[in-house]
């Protein structure tokens, strides 16, 4: 019975989701709906082995929205790639999360960061996503699936609590550690972002 519990942990693909929220709805503030979503997950197939700790970030850009509440969580789950992203958009639906205009303010925001590694559907799709200027990025989301995440090594917001929960992966493409893509921040950049235990405590609500 053992080995084949064993053996059927090691059929699971692992693969490392990043979630935000700031705003409230009927589940509350950012917070629970956050702790709710992660809740969800085990319903839609995808199992939580750890999550990172929560944290305050500023929205981006800057103004446009209030402070958002992050945190990654990696999971393990025998659905694929495409399937677990599209669980994680039912999951966003269910919590209220609506799709007016890139980068609003949000209810709940899921991504799918990595999956096992894989680079989808292809390295030049990825590339030329990963590339892609500010401004089309504001203007443009993929219609496929792409992975891995395109805008992990350009978000502190992900990062940060990344390295709570996996040091040591490895970008699938770039190589590089949490730590090392962190290393390309300044300080005033990590300043901004807060454990939310510390924010609340000095009155960020």
């Amino acid at each position: 019975m053992v080995l084949q519990q064993q053996n059927a942990r090691e059929d699971l693909s692992k693969c490392l989701i990043a979630l935000g929220s700031n705003l409230s709805n009927e589940i509350g503030a950012s917070v629970k709906i956050v702790e709710a979503a992660i809740d969800d997950l085990s319903s839609i197939g995808l199992f939580p082995v750890e999550t990172s700790r929560f944290f305050r970030t500023p929205a981006f850009p800057a103004g446009s929205g209030p402070d958002f509440v992050n945190a990654v969580i990696s999971c393990e789950t025998a659905l694929s790639a495409s399937a677990a992203l599209d669980a994680l958009h039912k999951v966003e639906e269910r919590i209220g999360r609506t799709r007016e205009k890139r980068w609003e303010a949000r209810v709940i925001d899921l991504d799918l960061l990595d999956f096992s590694g894989e680079i989808l559907p292809d390295i030049s799709t990825f590339s030329q996503w990963r590339d892609l200027p500010i401004k089309i990025q504001m203007e443009r989301a993929p219609e496929q699936i792409i992975l891995p995440h395109p805008r992990i090594q350009d978000r502190l917001f992900v990062l940060i609590p990344l390295r709570d929960v996996a040091p040591d992966w490895r970008h699938p493409v770039s190589g590089a550690t949490p730590e090392e893509m962190i290393k390309a921040f300044t300080p005033k950049d990590l300043a901004l972002i807060v454990p939310y235990e510390d924010a609340a405590g000095a009155g960020a609500g």
